[in-house]
């Protein structure tokens, strides 16, 4: 298939795109920084520099793809923890805006399936209720949402296993293969309780 990744260069992309192209797919990767670009050529795909929030570059990135498949891979977090709070605001932007932005570049593009990611807990304060309307956006859309259980392993907030939900980060970018054949909706990713 060939497979648009939005937010190719994340923790999860960068561990997607070699498992995409190892499957034989044909993947443009986005990222919204030159910088990271070089590193989704070394993984095989064909980078694009695009930001989710200029809708008609995205659009125009999108349909030259022609992908038969967009995933959603955007977050706006920051690398230090402590930071989360401050950075509730642009992620919650990037889950109204730019999923948008990206359902109207995928509908242009006639991509067939959307895949968008998610969260399988529930977030604290009005966290919950922008995770609610990002995921019936997605679902309006007949597109997919992955509930992924929180990551751990390196390069995430978590080197040891933090409480369930939980998965680590290779074991969610494998799996995520799931959702481009699954019949479901929602795909919940995590381990198994102990």
């Amino acid at each position: 298939m060939r497979i648009f990744l939005a937010g190719a260069t994340g923790v999860i992309g960068r561990r997607l795109v070699p498992l995409l192209v190892d499957a034989g797919h044909e993947v443009t990767g986005m990222t919204r920084t030159p910088e990271h670009a070089a590193l989704l050529t070394e993984l095989g795909a064909a980078a694009v520099v695009c930001d989710v929030y200029d809708a008609s570059s995205l659009s125009a990135a999108v349909v030259a793809a022609q992908p038969d498949v967009v995933i959603h891979q955007l977050t706006d977090l920051p690398d230090d923890t402590s930071l989360i709070a401050d950075y509730a605001p642009r992620n919650a932007r990037i889950r109204r805006e730019g999923t948008a932005n990206l359902l109207a570049a995928a509908s242009a593009a006639g991509a067939t399936r959307f895949i968008a990611q998610s969260v399988a807990w529930e977030l604290p304060g009005p966290g919950a209720a922008g995770i609610r309307a990002f995921e019936q956006t997605v679902l309006d859309a007949s597109g997919i949402v992955v509930r992924y259980g929180q990551f751990y392993g390196p390069g995430t907030y978590h080197f040891e296993p933090p409480p369930h939900p939980r998965i680590h980060i290779d074991d969610a970018a494998s799996r995520t293969l799931d959702a481009l054949t699954t019949d479901e909706s929602i795909l919940t990713l995590a381990d198994a309780p102990d």
